[in-house]
């Protein structure tokens, strides 16, 4: 008897699980009709939904935890970061500005604000602001609300740190020397991908890291390059390294998702052919869990 294995790695959908729970909640607090646990619950979904990728549901979760309460950082932020990944980069710098009122200490505003001003300098031109929506006015007795709020958790440390449940580390500061040669080699890689040579620009990367560890944009770039080559497993761990440098990183989130759902597809059309070859003779065994990641066994028996 001819025994062949043949390793199927399988992405676990971690946000699936917590999205079927989250649906379960909110059930439940339409029951009570609770509005304000019911905008958190959405909010909490669309945290799922972003973390996975899915910007579409995202925004729309996010929409109906404001319509609830219309003044929740975190929904804004959230929409902000899904209308960011998507390219409205107007609705994105609305949301940003208006979480700014209620708090002007949130870095990860200030931050996006910052990209989306650029973003939209570069597409609109100048007169960029004139094609703005409104921006809503938060009224004083919002801000005093939420300036008690803040008050009575003030030893608790910031958000952007611990967003996304990651633990910001700091890595030893480089030289300037060596952050100038890193710079230089990133530049390289960023002209190597223009072209199209996503392998060589990989390289680049790779040795810009060595030099500059703790540039986010060059393990997000590089990330990039190992979307468009396949290797989705290296880009995903590059989509990690950077989240621990900037837990709030779009483009290092939505990547992430990406290879996610890459090797969950992969996975499923590598099952359904065999079963189209084998179909008798096919049987899936589930292993042991690993980083988030199910090992599932294919074993043609003769």
């Amino acid at each position: 008897m001819l025994c062949c294995v043949i390793c199927v790695f399988w992405s676990f959908n971690e946000c699936f699980l917590s999205n079927s729970c989250t649906c379960l909640q909110i059930n439940r607090v339409i029951c009570k009709r609770n509005p304000e646990d019911l905008a958190i619950l959405y909010s909490n979904r669309a945290a799922s939904y972003l973390k996975d990728g899915n910007c579409g549901e995202c925004v729309k979760d996010c929409n109906m935890s404001l319509e609830l309460s219309q003044f929740n950082v975190k929904s804004l932020l959230r929409r902000a970061a899904a209308y960011e990944a998507l390219e409205r980069y107007r609705q994105a710098y609305v949301d940003y500005k208006t979480a700014l009122q209620i708090d002007c200490n949130i870095a990860a505003a200030h931050d996006g604000t910052n990209r989306m001003t650029k973003a939209l300098t570069e597409t609109d031109g100048p007169s960029w602001r004139e094609k703005l929506p409104p921006i809503p006015t938060v009224p004083l007795s919002v801000k005093e609300k939420l300036a008690q709020m803040s008050a009575g958790n003030a030893t608790q440390p910031s958000p952007t740190p611990q967003q996304n449940g990651t633990t910001q580390t700091k890595k030893p500061a480089p030289s300037d020397k060596e952050i100038k040669k890193a710079q230089a080699l990133k530049e390289e890689g960023n002209a190597l991908v223009k072209k199209g040579e996503h392998k060589k620009a990989i390289e680049k990367y790779s040795q810009s890291l060595k030099h500059n560890p703790t540039e986010v944009t060059t393990y997000t770039n590089r990330a990039l390059c190992y979307l468009s080559v396949k290797q989705y497993r290296d880009a995903i761990r590059d989509c990690d390294e950077a989240l621990v440098i900037d837990s709030n990183n779009v483009k290092a989130l939505y990547r992430r998702a990406q290879a996610h759902k890459e090797l969950k597809v992969r996975a499923r059309v590598f099952i359904i052919a065999l079963q189209l070859l084998i179909p008798t003779q096919l049987f899936i065994l589930q292993s042991t869990q690993e980083d988030d990641e199910s090992q599932y066994y294919i074993i043609d028996q003769s």
